[in-house]
């Protein structure tokens, strides 16, 4: 029933809640788990290729699946049917992931709290680097801002608190660590994350055919560039990052 928990074929507990009577909020827990993301990466993939009529949206987060709709072509109940019917089948048929290889040039003026936070942990700046780089991070959603990427696979010990007093401006492309997290920036922002290095990957253009670069379900890979090749990188609007299907 709506707003009672069910339990589907992998024992992680759902529910599906109304928002008004244009939506509807499909919710898998209470804490950032891979497992619980993976779940609702999948169901937004079933929703998008099932041609559900009078599906308008879809907005993953970590742990929840808002499903917009158009009640003048469907009603909640049939739309929640349909949901339930989605959500009793196996994860595999979700589509391949992507995994994604982001220029990141370290430190200096690009990444002006590395100093600070590889000091706090009592590592070295390059120990830093090798740290945040020898990591797989998947995308565990968009938000904040437009093509913002919210990642989640951080190296226990960089884990940081962020910052008392937040900037009011950081700079688009910053690569950032906020509590157990490693982010993406993609325009210029306030912030209260730590900032580690730069990327020439424009991550939001609204002038692209596809305006938003990764999607919740992404993976993400840094590696290291010198500021010369984040320098050349950046002058050319066109470039884009290189993937794959993992």
């Amino acid at each position: 029933m709506i707003g009672e928990k069910q339990v589907n074929e992998t024992q992680i507990p759902w529910r599906i809640l109304p928002i008004a009577d244009q939506a509807v909020y499909v919710d898998f827990g209470d804490v950032i788990d891979e497992s619980i993301n993976a779940r609702v990466t999948a169901l937004a993939s079933r929703v998008r290729h099932g041609n559900i009529v009078g599906v308008t949206s879809l907005v993953p987060t970590y742990r929840a699946l808002t499903v917009g709709y158009d009640s003048t072509k469907t009603q909640q109940t049939r739309l929640i049917a349909t949901l339930t019917e989605l959500l009793s089948q196996p994860d595999d048929e979700a589509e391949p992931v992507r995994l994604w290889t982001i220029p990141v040039n370290y430190g200096g003026e690009q990444g002006i709290d590395l100093a600070w936070l590889a000091q706090s942990h009592g590592l070295s700046q390059e120990e830093v680097i090798e740290r945040h780089v020898a990591v797989s991070y998947r995308v565990y959603m968009m938000g904040f801002m437009p093509g913002f990427a919210y990642l989640g696979g951080l190296d226990p010990l960089l884990h940081t608190s962020r910052r008392e007093s937040p900037r009011l401006k950081v700079p688009a492309g910053s690569i950032s660590i906020g509590g157990m997290q490693t982010a993406v920036g993609s325009v210029e922002a306030p912030s209260g994350w730590h900032l580690i290095g730069r990327t020439p990957v424009r991550s939001f253009d609204p002038e692209r055919a596809e305006p938003f670069l990764f999607r919740a379900g992404d993976r993400i890979r840094f590696a290291p560039i010198c500021v010369e090749e984040y320098v050349h990188l950046l002058a050319q609007a066109d470039f884009l990052p290189e993937w794959r299907w993992q």
